[in-house]
Formats: C-alpha cells, sequence, structure tokens
C-alpha cells in the first residue's frame, strides 16, 4: 500500500464522528421533508457510511485519481426508494432546493440505459450540506464532505439487488441462457413498474370525479364504496336531522364516525349512492318521530350525532318487511350488544309510526 492510498485511510479514520453526524442528518432531514412536509408516502428512506474495507479495495485499485479524501463522493450515501416513478422526480426537486448538487458527477441512470444490458436504473445525486441548511462547530468538515443520494422505485430497489447478487459481484460469466431470462424478468418489472403509476393516475382521476359529482349533489349511477360514501358524509347530510332531534331534549349534539354505517348499507344490497340518498329522504320524517317516542319525556342532555342514520336504519329495514332479528343485528353492528328490553322498546315504537 502506497503513502498516498495510506493517508486517505487515515483521514477516513479521523473523521468517522463526521461521517456519522451527516448520516444522522440526512436521513432525519430526508424524512421530513419527503414523507412529513410534503405528506409523501414512500417505501423507505436508507443510509450507509463506506466500510474501511471498502474504502480500502477501491484506493488500492485507483487511489491515483483521488487527490483528498473530499474528491470522493460516495463516502456516506443515502437512499430513498419510492413507489411509484414519478415520485423520484419530485423528490430529486426537492433535494435540488435544499442541497447543493455536484451536477457533473451526478448521474440519471435511467437515462443511460441500454437495450444489451440488464439491470434496472436510478436517479443519483452528488451533494453537499450548506451551511444554511445544517452547520456544527465541532464537525466543520460535514459541509466540506460530498455524499451521494440514489433515488428509484421498490421494484427498481429489489431488481438492482438481485442483479448485484446474480450478476455484478460474481467471479464467473453469467451464461448467456440465464442472462435472458434475467432481462425477461427485467421487462415484466419494468411493465408493472409503469402500469401501478398508471393505475394509481386512473384512481386519483376516479376519486377526484366522484368528489365533483357528490358535492354537486349528482348521485346518480355513482356506485356505493367507501369512497363515494366518504365523500357523501362530507356533505353532512344528516346535520339536519341530527339537529332537529337534539332540540327534542335541547341535547348536545357528540360528533361520533359515520364509518362503522358504511358495513350496514353493504350488508343491505346497496349499489348506488342514490339509494342512500333516497333511504335518507323518503324516512327521515318517521326517524324524526321515532326520535320524539325515544327522548320524550326524557332529560337526555347528550346524544349521538348518529342517532338520526341509525333512526332511517331502522325505519327502512322494518319498512322492507324486515324482523325482530334483523333490527338486531343492525343495532349490534353499530353499537354492540343490546338488551331484549331496549331492543322491543325500539321495535315497539317504530312500528307505531310506520303502521305495521
Amino acid at each position: 500500500m502506497d503513502m498516498h492510498v495510506q493517508s486517505l485511510l487515515d483521514e477516513f479514520k479521523e473523521n468517522e464522528e463526521t461521517f456519522a453526524i451527516m448520516k444522522d442528518f440526512i436521513v432525519k432531514f430526508l424524512n421530513k421533508t419527503i414523507c412529513v412536509d410534503n405528506k409523501i408516502f414512500i417505501a423507505g428512506i436508507e443510509a450507509r457510511i463506506k466500510q474501511y474495507q471498502s474504502l480500502e479495495g477501491k484506493l488500492n485499485l485507483k487511489g491515483y485519481k483521488y487527490k483528498t479524501l473530499s474528491d470522493i463522493t460516495d463516502l456516506v450515501g443515502a437512499r430513498v426508494i419510492t413507489f411509484y416513478s414519478d415520485q423520484v422526480d419530485f423528490i430529486a426537486s426537492l433535494i435540488e432546493k435544499y442541497f447543493d448538487i455536484d451536477y457533473e458527477n451526478s448521474v440519471d441512470k435511467r437515462k443511460l440505459y441500454e437495450v444489451d444490458r440488464f439491470g434496472y436504473m436510478s436517479l443519483h445525486y452528488i451533494c453537499q450540506i450548506p451551511k444554511e441548511l445544517f452547520y456544527d462547530e465541532l464537525h466543520p468538515r460535514v459541509n466540506d464532505f460530498r455524499f451521494e443520494i440514489q433515488m428509484r422505485t421498490s421494484l427498481q430497489h429489489v431488481w438492482a439487488t438481485i442483479f448485484h447478487d446474480t450478476g455484478y459481484k460474481s467471479d464467473v460469466e453469467v451464461p448467456k441462457e440465464y442472462i435472458r431470462r434475467l432481462a425477461r424478468l427485467e421487462g415484466l418489472l419494468e411493465i408493472a413498474d409503469d402500469e401501478f403509476l398508471v393505475i394509481r393516475n386512473e384512481i386519483d382521476h376516479y376519486r377526484k370525479k366522484i368528489r365533483s359529482l357528490v358535492s354537486k349533489g349528482e348521485f346518480k349511477d355513482i356506485s356505493f364504496n367507501i369512497d363515494s360514501y366518504t365523500n357523501y358524509l362530507a356533505l353532512e347530510p344528516y346535520k339536519a336531522l341530527i339537529n332537529k332531534i337534539a332540540n327534542i331534549t335541547n341535547a348536545e349534539v357528540e360528533n361520533v364516525s359515520y364509518a362503522r354505517f358504511y358495513e350496514m348499507f353493504v350488508k343491505l344490497g346497496i349499489k348506488y349512492l342514490s339509494e342512500v340518498e333516497q333511504m335518507r329522504i323518503d324516512n327521515s320524517e318517521d326517524a324524526y318521530k321515532l326520535a320524539i317516542a325515544q327522548l320524550g319525556g326524557t332529560d337526555i342532555d347528550i346524544i349521538s350525532s348518529t342517532v338520526a342514520i341509525q333512526n332511517i336504519l331502522i325505519i327502512y329495514v322494518l319498512k322492507k318487511g324486515g324482523n325482530r332479528n334483523d333490527i338486531k343485528n343492525l343495532l349490534e353492528l353499530v353499537n354492540g350488544r343490546v338488551s331484549d328490553k331496549y331492543l322491543d322498546n325500539i321495535i315497539e315504537q317504530s312500528k307505531s309510526i310506520i303502521m305495521i
């Protein structure tokens, strides 16, 4: 080992704490900037400091290329793994915004892809931490050393890992039959990557369309599902009825989630959102009368916001020929176990209102 290589290795050892600080800051900053501030759901963020043995091997091969330790750009490395390919470019724009980028040594391997070479590509940025972003008086070289950030999708990451294990690290030339099979798999993964993005975009478009239609009160032909139901509830369709019910005893309304009623609508065979709205229109008056029977003569001062929808469902089920067991299943589905006395009272009150 020559003196130059040894001096670089010694310098590396002397700056181990600096590299640890860099790694810790990079991971925390990327997590906050990507996941917290921009609410991007990703597969993960990894980081590592180059191992001494790895650096030693690299310098023994081509130590002549590096005049100083600062010339080595991958002493600290981070990787951002996304679910979708378009997230790579967005995250790259965030990294460009906060870090100093060495574009000359950075590479977008996605644009260097060759037909006759297997291996998924990723975007590699060589960066530095600007002092205005982070500075450590005890370790000022935090701002001197460059580091690498790789950005790629989950499928690209899986492929790169497999390729690394089966091809890159092998001391034996990979037979052409295996190269061909790997290339076929590579193509499938690339198609899958593209399809995941297309499907996500189409689902987003569908949700925006449903949100727009529901907000305009256009419920016809909108399938009943968790998305359309959530957007329907955002219109507060039961608010007027629950406020009217609360006025019976001047009670305060406690807001409770309507999510648990979704399963009830499914069990009732509801297929379209218009059916839910029509159910509300047709049964609200009787649901209010049921509330009068339930609350009249009491001094209840707090009621659940779900009383309105619950009473509508009770009336609806009985009008459709439902029996005691059907009402019991409904109440237990949304409230848990109910007593026989409470159940009998509800059914008796309901039947007297709808004349069954």
